[in-house]
């Protein structure tokens, strides 16, 4: 029997090195603002002139992913966590305020993520099998996991419909706090819709992360008259 295709398809080294680095170096400088409220910080972004440096990285990325056509736009956010305390369970991606409202389930067209960092432990699974809310972390009841390992600049991408989670920091199923620390496992998560989900603020409507804006280029300034030499 062949193997089956994989669900997870991974680009290193997707972006020029220096774009990374400023990417990085300006998602540092956020420090800890909304840390505590990293999911529920999100933002959309309709592929048109960018406002931020990450708007510009998702124009960048874009080529990576497949069947663009009928893409209108993406919603982005930053996921921060430490592996030794896993704060998201197994799910999958949706217009939530849609959900929430008693609304039809409607996921995005592609899920993708940049990681930023590398850490101990903190893979992305994804797997076909649906959350179970009888087990920890609602994880599903397969052991059949496409797994990404978190490595700086590295681009992931997955179907939109497809259940994934983190798994802690030694590579297992979270069940709880473990004990210790580590660093923040940071990801840029980029999700490619076909419509607009629900009640998404752009980032000129939000008023946070303001240290991610672009700064207006100046208009060249008219050169003065000269008066002639007597």
């Amino acid at each position: 029997m062949p193997p089956r295709a994989p669900l997870v398809h991974i680009h290193d080294h997707a972006l020029p090195d220096a774009d990374f680095a400023r990417l990085w170096r300006k998602v540092r400088a956020l420090g800890t603002e909304r840390l505590r409220q990293t999911y529920q910080t999100t933002f959309w972004f309709d592929l048109g002139e960018p406002t931020n440096v990450v708007e510009q990285v998702i124009l960048a990325l874009r080529p990576r992913v497949p069947l663009r056509r009928g893409l209108v736009g993406v919603e982005w956010w930053f996921s921060r966590m430490r592996t030794t305390d896993v704060q998201v369970d197994f799910h999958q991606d949706r217009d939530e305020k849609l959900a929430l409202r008693g609304g039809p389930l409607v996921h995005p067209r592609f899920t993708s993520l940049l990681f930023m960092n590398s850490v101990r432990g903190g893979a992305l699974a994804v797997t076909k099998a649906l959350p179970c809310e009888d087990n920890p972390s609602l994880a599903p009841n397969t052991g059949d996991f496409d797994l990404a390992r978190p490595k700086p600049n590295r681009f992931a991408f997955f179907r939109g419909d497809l259940t994934h989670g983190v798994l802690d920091a030694n590579n297992q199923i979270p069940t709880g706090k473990l004990p210790g620390t580590s660093r923040l496992r940071v990801t840029l998560v980029m999700n490619w819709w076909g419509q607009r989900p629900t009640d998404i603020p752009t980032f000129s409507e939000s008023k946070v992360y303001r240290s991610l804006a672009l700064r207006p280029t100046p208009a060249p300034s008219r050169p003065g008259r000269v008066r002639p030499v007597r």
